[in-house]
């Protein structure tokens, strides 16, 4: 029974829906018509004032463009009357240079025409001149039987003789003014500085004597079967001679540390007693301790006495080697010592830097302390180790120019070539072997007589002195002078001395007439 009421109220719901549903339709429709239509006229109307304010905007553009396109324009006419009366000026100033360049052309032609009526008065002139100086040649060969070649080879050798002898007086007296003022202030600068430093000199050789206290203790240096003597030699690099020089026993070694070596090992042996490989050894780096030793202190005795400061302590190492080494018989150690005090004396003479020129006169001979165990030169050497321990450019330069293997540049390396000829030079400095001296005795007398003109050349004073003795026929009083001048450059050319050679030429005449 509910159900069917259920039912019935549901189609009675269909039934009313179906009959309201046109009603409310035609109400909605009615409802949208009027809306769109209000709508159009409100679209109509903002459409409207849009283009009103449009019109308006458009007309206001185009009152501005038209304002600002007068301003342009007003700008514009001005700038261009500008440039006009810009352009006017420049072509008045173009018009008043050219008329200016106008004239001085007028000028230069003017001119141009003048010079060349003098260039033609000048040709005229000339060729009247050559025809006169043609005419007085003529007359010129007529009176003196000469021709012209002839004039001159006459007037050149007039000429030469004439200048050969006025160069002649000339050296001369350039020469004599020159040595009297050079050589009184060298004699003077040298003297001071040699007086002012008292170097001593020690002579050595490649040999040391070691005494004994007997000759029983030759057969105990030698050892059974000579093991003693090779254990030394083997240890120290020394050779040991044993001949029948009674209580003496010969150390010979090129090397002089490796001779002190051996030289303090034998007297501490003899001095000891026991001589046995074993105890050789210990005595040997004993020594070689000791020589170590004497070689620092050497080194700093020598840094010391010439007030150098500052020197890495390898190079006063290897200045103490130079303590056992000698050049031509003198101590290199005590050279350089001298070297370096006499280029400090010259320096003050001469206001150059003292404390330089001690320095490098200190270490010019550095490389000579190891230059019998390393390859080079002992100027190449020192060169090389001033440099690897940082002394100044001055110094190395020095170093390297004292044997004149470069040019020198500086006032220290002048002194320092100096002081050390001077070292070298002075009696009982240095001692040379015989062969060598005669050597250069023969150099000197042959590079002497080679010249045309010598007749005999004589080396004297030991080799201080050549006596060069000429023929009078071919070699005149003039020429005398020069020819002493070139000998004495050949020689500083072509040979390597101590100190300086006198070159003395002798033009003798003799005439013989013989009374009957």
């Amino acid at each position: 029974m509910a159900l069917y009421i259920i039912i019935g109220l549901i189609v009675g719901l269909v039934i009313g829906a179906a009959a309201f549903f046109p009603l409310g339709y035609r109400y909605r429709k009615n409802v949208s018509e009027k809306e769109i239509s209000s709508a159009e006229e409100e679209g109509a109307r903002i459409v409207n004032e849009a283009i009103k304010r449009a019109e308006a905007k458009q007309r206001e553009a185009m009152l501005e463009a038209n304002e600002e396109i007068q301003r342009k324009r007003s700008e514009y006419e001005k700038e261009v009357k500008e440039r006009r009366s810009d352009l006017q000026r420049q072509e008045n100033r173009l018009q008043q240079k050219e008329d200016s360049l106008d004239r001085k052309l007028e000028g230069l032609e003017r001119k141009e025409e003048a010079l060349a009526q003098k260039h033609a008065a000048a040709e005229k002139e000339s060729e009247e001149i050559r025809a006169m100086k043609a005419k007085e040649l003529e007359e010129l060969e007529k009176i003196s039987g000469f021709t012209v070649d002839q004039a001159k080879e006459y007037l050149i050798a007039q000429v030469e003789s004439e200048v050969t002898h006025e160069t002649a007086l000339k050296i001369k007296e350039i020469e004599s003014r020159m040595k009297e003022e050079s050589d009184a202030r060298a004699r003077e600068i040298v003297a001071q500085a040699i007086q002012r430093c008292a170097a001593d000199q020690v002579a050595e050789m490649t040999v040391s004597v070691v005494p004994l206290p007997n000759d029983e203790m030759k057969g105990r240096i030698i050892g059974r079967e000579g093991r003693n003597i090779r254990t030394i030699e083997t240890l120290t690099g020394a050779d040991l001679i044993i001949d029948d020089t009674p209580e003496a026993i010969t150390v010979s070694c090129f090397e002089p540390v490796r001779r002190e070596v051996a030289r303090l090992a034998l007297e501490k042996l003899i001095a000891d007693g026991r001589i046995h490989p074993t105890h050789i050894e210990e005595m040997v780096e004993k020594a070689r301790r000791e020589v170590d030793a004497v070689i620092k202190s050497e080194g700093e005795r020598a840094v010391f006495e010439t007030g150098v400061r500052g020197l890495h302590p390898e190079l006063i190492k290897m200045l103490g080697r130079l303590h056992y080494r000698t050049s031509y018989g003198q101590n290199v150690l005590r050279h350089s010592i001298e070297v370096s005090l006499i280029a400090g004396m010259l320096a003050v003479e001469l206001g150059a830097d003292v404390q330089a020129a001690k320095r490098a006169g200190l270490l010019h001979d550095l490389g000579k302390a190891v230059d019998h165990e390393m390859e080079g030169t002992h100027v190449a050497l020192g060169v090389e180790f001033a440099r690897r321990y940082k002394e100044r450019e001055e110094i190395v330069h020095a170093i390297e120019a004292h044997h004149n293997d470069v040019e020198p540049r500086t006032l220290v390396a002048c002194l320092v070539q100096a002081a050390d000829a001077i070292s070298a030079a002075r009696p009982g400095a240095r001692r040379e072997n015989l062969e060598n001296y005669i050597k250069r005795l023969e150099q000197l007398e042959s590079i002497t007589g080679s010249y045309p003109g010598v007749e005999k050349a004589y080396a004297i004073q030991a080799g201080r002195e050549v006596r060069v003795m000429v023929r009078p026929e071919q070699v005149s009083e003039d020429e005398m002078v020069i020819l002493a001048r070139n000998l004495a450059h050949k020689i500083e050319e072509e040979m390597e001395y101590p100190g300086q050679i006198k070159v003395h030429i002798i033009r003798e005449t003799k005439v013989v007439e013989y009374a009957k």
